[in-house]
């Protein structure tokens, strides 16, 4: 679709380390950028609007982190231990705005305040996930050039095993007498905060990596405050008292929005969580009175699994994202609980969630409608809208977008000034879009397209299956065929045959779209944030 476009400028940056404005993609390639009524003016520190800004409305005194183990902190000492490392990384680890700082941390309060630290400071947060491994923490050191490291000490192994040329490494939660912690205690809790440029960059966050190589995509200080001013305010629409948690690391930008920016934007009280398996996500939710709850449907319907339903009676905001949610789950857990869960679509190049519906505007099985401040339409190949009612890759703007650093891969995702998802979606005629499949998860089998997804919804409906997958596997007649990989019930009380499982398919959706070949496995390859790598499959 083509469409003529302003192109977007920069203001004064206060980086010293130029290294992310550098690195921008050419202005050019920038999607179109819909700031609608938002407005931040030309300078901004989204960590001052977070913490200090929700402090003088609401006073230092609310709680705002807790964790299972029993720490609690109000919103005036998180910020006084912010402050305190920000004094830390620029008194003793030399840290200029503009740096990346590499941080490195389970769902805990210290990692959240070396994340405000970091913003506070005018450094650029890099927070990476627990599982992440040395060869993966290498490549992305590779790509981003942090210059300090902020790892908890239980963490350190593989961090160590990089070996990031140049890098000052600080743990914090050890006993050594340099510990972050330790050294930030003797330092006062006052700290004036880099008057960042609105469009500084903030953060960077890395792709899960489902294709291969991650990318770095770059966002800036306005960025971080808009998705808690389009998804949160207008469709999650969180109040002061409620009790956030979830299973998502902050490292995936999921996380970071559910469990610090839409909380700490409007007053709320967060419980942190090291870890999130399904059952003790339950088990946390009910102990600590949660409203609010962040995770990916395979945990909605392991809790059902579980017998553990009645733990959720004092939710009443449960999102799902990540990945599609199945309506068969959403129907369970309506059934079980009386949630609506709040599905939605986002990316890590848009930041958060751009596509979504609560309350009565859900519509089970699709993901929702455009969140306010977004647009979105379904194109075809040649980039041209598609009607309602047919399938096309969706595209999408608004006050967010993609900048991938260094410009890698810049003109795959952004065409036209539209963030391509790589998603195919069907929009019907009220506006409400219907997930498909990844573009390039669509199985051409025989002459028939099928959504992988499509098949995988269909499996999840059988009562022993806990996880599947299904991808296009080679075959001379067809091509390609529908080959599912199905994790079952360990506790179940009879065989499965993979006769059964086709046959059960065969009965919920048409007949070609059966898995020609069953493989059975205990579990499914999975990123850090909990996506398949279907690709591994492949």
């Amino acid at each position: 679709m083509t469409q003529s476009f302003s192109i977007p400028t920069l203001g004064p940056s206060a980086h010293q380390d130029t290294f992310c404005r550098d690195n921008l993609p050419p202005l050019e390639q920038w999607p179109v950028l819909d700031m609608g009524p938002l407005d931040y003016g030309e300078r901004i520190n989204c960590a001052t609007e977070l913490l200090d800004a929700t402090i003088e409305r609401l006073g230092p005194d609310r709680p705002c982190l807790r964790s299972p183990g029993g720490t609690v902190w109000s919103y005036g000492e998180l910020r006084a231990h912010a402050n305190r490392i920000a004094a830390v990384l620029v008194e003793d680890l030399g840290l200029v705005p503009g740096n990346r700082v590499l941080l490195r941390g389970f769902n805990e309060p210290w990692l959240v305040a070396c994340w405000f630290a970091v913003l506070k400071a005018g450094g650029v947060a890099v927070t990476t996930m627990p599982l992440l491994r040395a060869g993966e923490l290498a490549t992305m050191a590779e790509m981003c050039r942090p210059t300090v490291a902020l790892c908890d000490s239980r963490l350190t192994e593989d961090l160590d095993r990089a070996a990031i040329p140049g890098l000052r490494t600080t743990v914090f939660g050890s006993t050594a007498p340099d510990d972050l912690i330790t050294r930030a205690a003797s330092r006062g809790p006052v700290f004036d905060d880099v008057d960042t440029a609105a469009d500084d960059v903030a953060l960077l966050a890395f792709t899960s990596g489902t294709t291969g190589r991650p990318k770095a995509t770059m966002h800036f200080h306005r960025d971080v405050l808009a998705i808690a001013d389009t998804f949160s305010a207008h469709v999650l629409r969180p109040e002061p008292d409620d009790v956030f948690t979830g299973s998502p690391p902050i490292g995936f930008t999921f996380g970071l929005g559910g469990l610090v920016v839409f909380p700490l934007r409007v007053g709320a009280n967060v419980l942190l969580l090291e870890k999130a398996t399904p059952d003790l996500l339950a088990d946390a939710i009910a102990q600590h009175g949660v409203t609010v709850v962040f995770t990916a449907p395979t945990a909605y319907k392991a809790i059902l699994a579980a017998g553990a339903a009645g733990k959720l009676a004092g939710v009443r905001r449960a999102v799902s994202a990540g990945e599609a949610l199945p309506e068969p789950v959403w129907r369970a857990v309506h059934d079980a609980t009386g949630l609506r869960i709040i599905d939605g679509i986002g990316a890590t190049e848009m930041l958060h969630i751009f596509i979504s519906a609560a309350d009565d505007d859900i519509r089970p099985g699709a993901t929702g409608r455009e969140v306010p401040g977004y647009t979105a339409v379904v194109l075809d190949d040649a980039g041209q809208p598609v009607a309602d009612g047919t399938a096309g890759r969706l595209a999408v703007r608004g006050p967010t977008g993609c900048r991938y650093l260094g410009g890698d891969r810049q003109e795959v995702y952004v065409r036209n000034g539209w963030n391509v998802t790589g998603d195919t979606y069907v929009r019907d005629t009220d506006g409400y879009f219907h997930y498909q499949a990844r573009t390039d998860d669509m199985i051409v089998s025989a002459g028939y397209n099928i959504a992988g997804p499509e098949v995988e919804q269909a499996l999840l409906g059988h009562p022993e299956v806990v996880d599947c997958a299904v991808v296009g596997a080679p075959d001379a007649e067809r091509g390609m065929i529908v080959k599912a990989f199905v994790v079952l019930n360990p506790e179940r009380t009879r065989e499965v045959p993979a006769e059964e499982l086709q046959d059960f398919v065969r009965q919920a959706i048409a007949p070609y779209k059966r898995p020609r070949a069953v493989e059975f496995c205990k579990e499914l390859p999975r990123t850090s944030t909990g996506k398949l790598q279907r690709y591994k499959l492949r």
